[in-house]
Order: C-alpha cells, then sequence, then structure tokens
C-alpha cells in the first residue's frame, strides 16, 4: 500500500470501511456484560468485586498495555498489529462464552489487550493511509464507530440473552470481530495482514527530545485524562443520579442516560465538519462548552438532564475526536505519533479506571450528588483548558 491512500480510490473505501468495522469490536466485547451482569452472577456465583472486574478489566489494560500495544506496532507493523487486535478479540470472547469464572476473567483480560493494541494502532494508519485533508473524516468515522459499536451491544445482548442464553449473547460479538477480518484482509493485503514487518528503524526515530513534542504530549495527556475520567464518571452514575434526585425508576433512569452514549456518534462525525470551516482551537473551545454544561447543568437545572445528556454526549464524542486529530495532524511523523498516542491513552485510561471509584466513593461520603458533580466538573476544566492550550500552541508551531 502506498504512503499516501487517495481517499476516492476504491481501495480507501475498503480501508475506511474495514476501519469503522474494526471500531465497532472494540468498546462492544466489554459494553455488552452489563446487561447480562444478573446472569453471570447467578450460572457462575462471581462476586461484586468480580462483576466490576469485568468491566474494569478492559479500561486497566488500555492503561497498562499501552507500552507494549505501542512496541507491537513497531516491532510488527500497523496491519499485522490490527490483526492481532482482532483476532485476539475474536479468542477472547470465544473463550469468555465458553468457561466457567476464571475462564470469563481470562478472555476478558486477552479482549482488554487486544483492543489496547487498536486502541494504538488505528490512528496511525489513519495518519498514514490517508491524505491529510481526509484524515479528520477517517478519524471522526472511526470515534462515532466506537460508540455505535457500545450502543448496538448494550441494546441487543440483553433480549438476545432471553432467546439463547448469555453465552451465545456474549459470543455473538464474535461474528463483527469476523466480519471486520473479512475486509481487512483485502483492504490491506494478505501479506501485510499476515506477516509482520517491523518499521524500519529510521522511521522509528522520532523527535521525543523535542521540547515542544514534550510540551505537546504532556498537555494532550492532561486533556485526554480529562475528557476519560469525566466520560466514565458519568456513565457509572448518571442512572443513579437520575433515579435519586428525578425518582427515575430503574428502566427509565438506563434508557435516559443512554443519551450520552447516543449523542457521541454526533460529535464523532461532527467534529471533522466543523474543523472544515473553523481551527482546531475553535473545535476545542465549543466541545468545551458543550462538556461543562454536564456538570454546572445537573447542578444547576437537573430538570433539564436530557439537555445536558444529549450536549455532553455530542461534547464527549468529540472530546476524544478532536485529541487524536490532534496527535496525527501535530505529531511530526509516524514515530512520534505512535510514541504521543500511547503515552496520551496509557495516562488517561488510568485515570478513566479510577473514575466511577472516586467518584462513587465522594457520593458515598457526601450523601449527595453536589461534591460528586464538583469532582466531574474539574476534570471536564482540566479536559477544556488543556485541550484548547495544546491545540491552540501546536497550530501556532506549524
Amino acid at each position: 500500500m502506498s504512503a499516501k491512500v487517495h481517499a476516492k480510490a476504491p481501495s480507501a473505501w475498503v480501508l475506511l470501511v474495514s476501519i469503522a468495522l474494526i471500531a465497532l469490536n472494540m468498546r462492544g466485547p466489554f459494553v455488552s456484560v452489563a446487561p447480562v451482569v444478573g446472569l453471570l452472577r447467578r450460572d457462575l456465583g462471581l462476586s461484586p468485586v468480580e462483576l466490576g472486574l469485568l468491566t474494569g478489566i478492559p479500561v486497566l489494560c488500555f492503561s497498562l498495555a499501552s507500552p507494549l500495544a505501542s512496541m507491537a506496532g513497531r516491532r510488527l507493523g500497523a496491519e499485522f498489529a490490527v490483526m492481532l487486535t482482532l483476532i485476539g478479540v475474536l479468542a477472547g470472547v470465544v473463550l469468555r462464552s465458553v468457561a466457567g469464572g476464571a475462564m470469563v476473567m481470562a478472555g476478558t483480560v486477552v479482549i482488554g489487550v487486544a483492543i489496547t493494541i487498536g486502541n494504538i494502532a488505528v490512528p496511525l494508519i489513519i495518519r498514514r493511509d490517508f491524505a491529510p485533508r481526509r484524515q479528520a473524516g477517517a478519524m471522526g468515522i472511526y470515534t462515532a464507530a466506537l460508540n455505535i459499536g457500545s450502543f448496538l451491544t448494550s441494546v441487543a445482548t440483553a433480549p438476545l440473552a432471553d432467546l439463547v442464553g448469555w453465552r451465545l449473547a456474549l459470543a455473538a460479538s464474535a461474528l463483527l470481530a469476523l466480519a471486520a477480518i473479512v475486509f481487512w484482509i483485502p483492504a490491506v493485503g494478505a501479506r501485510r495482514a499476515f506477516v509482520p514487518v517491523a518499521v524500519p528503524a529510521v522511521e522509528r526515530a522520532g523527535d521525543s527530545q523535542v521540547a515542544g513534542v514534550r510540551w505537546l504530549t504532556a498537555g494532550l495527556t492532561l486533556g485526554f485524562a480529562g475528557q476519560a475520567f469525566s466520560y466514565y464518571g458519568v456513565t457509572a452514575w448518571l442512572p443513579s443520579f437520575l433515579s435519586d434526585e428525578l425518582a427515575m425508576g430503574t428502566a427509565q433512569a438506563g434508557a435516559g442516560s443512554s443519551l450520552f452514549q447516543i449523542f457521541a456518534i454526533v460529535g464523532g462525525l461532527g467534529v471533522p465538519l466543523l474543523a472544515r470551516f473553523a481551527s482546531t482551537t475553535t473545535v476545542a473551545v465549543t466541545l468545551s462548552a458543550l462538556w461543562l454544561t454536564v456538570p454546572v447543568g445537573l447542578l444547576l437545572a437537573p430538570g433539564w438532564w436530557w439537555l445536558w445528556s444529549s450536549l455532553g454526549g455530542v461534547a464527549q464524542g468529540g472530546g476524544i475526536t478532536v485529541i487524536f486529530i490532534a496527535i496525527i495532524k501535530f505529531a511530526r511523523d509516524q514515530a512520534s505519533a505512535g510514541k504521543m498516542s500511547a503515552v496520551v491513552q496509557g495516562v488517561g485510561y488510568c485515570f478513566a479506571a479510577l473514575a466511577p471509584t472516586v467518584v462513587g466513593y465522594v457520593h458515598s461520603v457526601s450523601g449527595g450528588w453536589t461534591v460528586p458533580l464538583l469532582v466531574i466538573l474539574f476534570s471536564v476544566i482540566a479536559f477544556c483548558v488543556c485541550t484548547t492550550l495544546s491545540v491552540r500552541w501546536a497550530a501556532g508551531q506549524r
């Protein structure tokens, strides 16, 4: 494949479809556990802590395995790394669905490590194989598909479990992995997909000693940490907030909080469109304003929760998109982009893994939702300030 794929070429469309299919596999397999957690507890005798680990392990892997994922991309090549992601998801889903509690945990770890590799590799492929004017659009489709995968899986798993049982319902994710493999092979070629090809040393010689790159990486890392902490904190506790503050039933609160996930698709697709007419800094400021409506709105006007959830959904879907776009746009070369992505995601997802516990602890200690929402507000401000200043500084250096 050439260094840049022209977006109008048929191969570029195959590549884009492949990237979308890959993204469908990169959140759904661990989101699918939540709708059937009661069945898992009943059939496998898992404790509440073990059940929490089933959703927490992948996020921890996103953080802890990021250096390993970055090294895999360098030593094996991005195309082979993505194939490892898909095969790993396929193997993990099957392993998780056929045995007892220990294998459920082992399969979840396999899924988490596999997805971590894809988290690093896919943005690098977008940076390398799409023309600069097409990169933002491809990244938007990628991040929108992440949220589509989460939404479809969370909606479909419980009804499917009622029909065929939780094991086959969880195993259904394997079909998406197989579909992605079928498209990925012709998109990049069988040789690149199945034969490891190390990145040449000259290409891996990044510019980590350049002070500007370090500052940009630090800024985007703090911005992504704020984004990830806010997202996972709100996702974990918004249903409880709606239930406590507005007396919603469990089903109604769960359905209401789904707006926060659904509108992320709008954010992922909307950021590249907005970026055509405005600077990256303007995009970051706009998303920051939308993000702030969640904690501020829920504090001051909780009755308008549907509006704050929708605006916040757009913000969180667009927030991860703008950070990934900044990495591929402002990194000086492919090696720098890989290193920057590994650091940003490694640290950011560490904060993400802590978010549900921290917000829950603050809620239990304070006995209400004001202080937890202030914690979310602080993390949102971190995203707003660090991301905006980082992309503004980077734009001025170009």
